[in-house]
């Protein structure tokens, strides 16, 4: 493989894993080649390419004579992962709190974590979500296992939007922030047992907590939505709560946010 190809393969891997995980490409949709040439200028060999190695880490699903889809995950699906990442994550924490600088990484966890307090302190979810990621990569790194990074990268990516669901499950961010700080005190005695155990035990809680709030978001009663239709692009309706047109609600869009 030539550099220039290399370099198109990964221009394209990039921006299709990107769009995975921040949702821009929902769980379900389908990936085609052919609007993606369209959008990232790129012939049919590198963006073909990109699809069968996400395919290959589990970012996409290949249906015979229709393509590549998005995977939608269900409550299992997320769990398991949650039980690799806990073996993974128990590996490197007791790699790094063995290692000869491991209170220097300490430090730097401390700094991420008063960072995740000042996220939590003003509620932003995203915020916190990258600085958990930073806190949880820090350690991988610090285990000094070359094969570890990416199967923990590999990981950590497939559970992001598990990550994003089990942060809003009612009291969970103030018990992760805690067992964050049991982590890195283990990491910085040096204390390889109990840095696994901490750790093992928070990637598990987060695991239990998306469980509970995939339970309440089960149990909760699905609201009926209106059909739209064509009257509905031209009548102003009444104001909506939350709504901020002037004289009544005249945008369909406006009125579909509203009511999902």
């Amino acid at each position: 493989m030539t550099v220039q190809r290399h370099t198109l393969l990964n221009a394209a891997y990039d921006h299709l894993r990107a769009a995975i995980l921040d949702g821009s490409l929902t769980p379900g949709s389908r990936v085609t080649v052919r609007p993606l040439t369209e959008q990232l200028g790129l012939s049919p060999t590198p963006i073909k390419a990109a699809l069968a190695a996400l395919e290959r880490e589990g970012f996409l699903i290949s249906v015979p004579h229709r393509g590549y889809f998005v995977p939608e995950a269900g409550t299992d699906d997320l769990l398991e992962l949650y039980e690799l990442r806990e073996t993974v994550d128990g590996i490197a924490a007791r790699r790094t709190a063995g290692a000869p600088n491991h209170a220097q990484i300490a430090t730097q966890l401390r700094r991420l974590l008063a960072r995740q307090r000042k996220a939590i302190e003003a509620n932003n979810l995203q915020r916190y979500g990258e600085l958990d990621l930073a806190f949880h990569r820090l350690i991988w790194e610090g285990a000094g296992s070359r094969r570890l990074i990416p199967i923990a990268e590999n990981l950590i990516a497939q559970v992001r939007m598990g990550n994003r669901l089990s942060a809003r499950a009612t009291g969970r961010l103030p018990v992760a922030v805690e067992e964050h700080e049991a982590i890195l005190e283990a990491i910085r005695r040096g204390d390889p047992g109990a840095a696994e155990a901490h750790i093992r035990g928070h990637v598990r809680e987060a695991g239990q907590a998306l469980r509970r709030y995939l339970a309440v978001q089960e149990e909760a009663p699905e609201q009926p939505r209106q059909a739209v239709t064509s009257r509905d692009r031209h009548a102003p309706g009444p104001p909506r709560p939350g709504c901020r047109c002037v004289a009544g609600c005249l945008s369909v869009t406006c009125r579909q946010l509203l009511r999902s």
